[in-house]
Order: structure tokens, then C-alpha cells, then sequence
């Protein structure tokens, strides 16, 4: 329990710094890119520049270049992504899926059951493990390393699909902002119970910790919790399940997730949000043996990130990724396309 709640809390850390500094009244005057230098523990003044070119550094609410002189009771406000880590990374041999490569990004293809991002239980055997040890090949010490893999978003541990990693400080910070201002191009498709009444809706409800269970999130007040916005559309129905696109407005911890089980919809598998059990259908042992097959078959949420794009942080064209299901996704599809089919004949 303790450790699942530790995960949480992880992912609920956004991925972005945000600080604020009111100028001394005594300061001379010195450009801005060295006094944030200063004052900005770890950070180099590469990132400092990267920062302010992909506009996330302002100056009494202005866009202001790097080579600005900061004046007394100048009210500076920074945008960064991804604290330091306050522990040793690894690196570590793994077969991952690199969909994309250039100097600047990766673009993986997670599969279903790998960590992001180590932490409480999850310290070795982790993506950023696995990538840490692509960039650097012959290193076995994160000091030997000279290249690291720089995140702008996470998915779930049991999630699967696309994630793109920055290989450079600019491109982080060029990614974490078009995170952060919600224009990246996010689809995922989920297996949900029930059918809906519409072809498309949207849910809107902040999400915050549940109360009643520590370990998932929850839709709560407006006074609570961080905004969040999820856009569907059903892509196939199987009159007690439904194959669903969600278009992410919103990059919140579990947001798919806590969303569909506020609308009622819990994804297909799901432990954590209640949908591992028969939840719509009928009672007979043939319907009953066949769900429980499908579970066998896809023993995890049925989530899937299937596309991804984004402005390419050099060249600035939008970039696009598609990912197909993954094996056990489609394996389960075919199962409720087959009932369905002998159902109706």
C-alpha cells in the first residue's frame, strides 16, 4: 500500500517547476539568463536560454530574451521541466521499441507492465533505465553516461503506446511547453463497459486523490483537484462494452481512467478503477467463462496511447506517430468481436 501510494504521489508531480522572483532593490544590473543562473539551483545557462526561447521565462508578464538586463522589483516568472533527480539512475540493457530517433527526440512504443520512471519499488527496470543505458551503450555508471533521456510526460505502468523522451535540454523545454499550453496531439484508445447513448461527449471534472482509495483519483469539486478535460468518441460497439477514442485536452495521473468510471464507462480490466469484474451482460456460465477469458487474455486496463504528435522542437514541423494495438489489445477485440458476432447470428 505504501508504495503504491508512493507511485501515485510520483505521478501526480507535474513535470514542470514553476518560480517566481521579485528583483532586489539593490541589484545591479545583470542579463537575465545569468541571474536566473544564479538563483536557479543545478540549471545551466543553456537551459536558461532554451527556456526563454521556447517562451517560459517572463518578466513582469512579458517574453523577455535571455540577454535582458534585470532591473530592482523586476517580477520574474520560470517555466522548467523535470526537477533534478535526487537519486542515482542506472543504466540498464533493455529491448525497447524506438519508433523515431533524431538528435533531438526519441519517440518509444512502452509496452504494458514497464515503469516509467523509477521510485518507491520500482528503483531498477524502468524505462528510463532501459533508455539511459540505449543513449550510453558502453557506460555501466550513471557517471560514465554523457547522454540522458529527459522526460516531458508519463503514461501508466499497465498502459501501453507512444511517449516521446527529449535528448537535449532545448528540446525538453520546447516539449514541456507545448505540454504545459495542452497542444500536443494525444489519442488513446480504451475498451470501456456499457454502451453510451451518443457517438461522442466530452467529461470535465477535476480530479484529485480519492477519498475512499488512496491509491486511484477521483472527480471532485471545482474548489479541489486540477482541471481536466477528456474528449471520446466510440469507434465500435459490443453492446456490453464499447471500443472508445479519448482525445486528451488534459494530462492528469489516471485521467482516462477516473474519467470513465465518473461517467460510469470503467475501463475493460481495470483492478484499480473497478472494471476487472462483470459488470454488464448476462448471468449464464457461457457469457460469464467467455469474460473471464478476456481477462486472461488482457490482464491489465484496456489502454492504449495510439497516437502522438507534437511541433518538432528544432525544426518546428508537427511531427505524427502511429502506434497499433498491442497483442493482448487486439486479441481481446477479436474475442468481443467473435461473441458478438455469434450472438447476433
Amino acid at each position: 500500500m505504501a508504495e503504491d501510494l508512493q507511485d501515485i504521489e510520483q505521478q501526480e508531480q507535474e513535470l514542470y517547476e514553476h518560480h517566481r522572483f521579485v528583483v532586489d532593490r539593490g541589484q545591479t544590473a545583470v542579463r537575465l539568463d545569468i541571474y536566473l543562473q544564479s538563483h536557479l539551483m543545478g540549471i545551466s545557462r543553456n537551459k536558461v536560454q532554451a527556456a526563454a526561447k521556447a517562451g517560459c521565462v517572463r518578466v513582469n508578464d512579458a517574453l523577455t530574451k535571455p540577454s535582458y538586463k534585470v532591473k530592482p522589483q523586476d517580477v520574474i516568472t520560470v517555466l522548467l521541466p523535470e526537477p533534478p533527480h535526487e537519486f542515482e539512475l542506472l543504466p540498464e540493457p533493455m529491448d525497447i521499441p524506438v519508433v523515431y530517433e533524431d538528435a533531438d527526440v526519441l519517440v518509444v512504443d512502452k509496452p504494458a507492465g514497464l515503469v516509467v520512471h523509477p521510485g518507491v519499488g520500482n528503483w531498477t527496470g524502468t524505462l528510463v533505465n532501459g533508455l539511459l543505458h540505449y543513449l550510453n551503450p558502453a557506460s555501466t555508471t550513471a557517471e560514465d553516461c554523457a547522454n540522458r533521456p529527459l522526460l516531458v510526460h508519463r503514461i501508466d505502468k499497465d498502459t501501453s503506446g507512444l511517449m516521446v523522451v527529449a535528448k537535449t535540454e532545448e528540446a525538453q523545454v520546447m516539449l514541456a511547453k507545448q505540454f504545459f499550453d495542452h497542444t500536443i496531439e494525444r489519442k488513446y484508445n480504451a475498451l470501456v463497459w456499457g454502451d453510451f447513448d451518443d457517438d461522442h461527449g466530452t467529461i470535465v471534472g477535476n480530479l484529485a486523490r480519492s477519498p475512499r482509495d488512496r491509491k486511484t483519483m477521483a472527480v471532485c469539486d471545482d474548489e479541489h483537484g486540477k482541471h481536466a478535460v477528456t474528449h471520446w468518441h466510440v469507434l465500435e460497439r459490443f453492446g456490453y462494452v464499447t471500443l472508445v477514442e479519448c482525445v486528451l485536452e488534459t494530462g492528469r495521473t489516471h485521467q482516462i481512467r477516473a474519467h470513465m468510471r465518473h461517467i460510469g464507462h470503467p475501463l475493460f480490466s481495470d483492478a484499480s478503477y473497478g472494471g476487472d469484474a462483470i459488470l454488464k451482460g448476462t448471468t449464464f456460465s457461457r457469457y460469464r467463462q467467455f469474460v473471464e477469458n478476456c481477462f486472461e487474455v488482457l490482464p491489465r486496463q484496456a489502454l492504449h496511447a495510439r497516437i502522438l504528435g507534437f511541433e518538432h522542437p528544432r525544426t518546428g514541423k508537427h511531427v505524427h506517430f502511429e502506434s497499433p494495438l498491442p497483442p493482448d489489445f487486439a486479441a481481446c477485440l477479436d474475442r468481443w468481436r467473435s461473441y458478438t458476432a455469434s450472438s447476433v447470428s
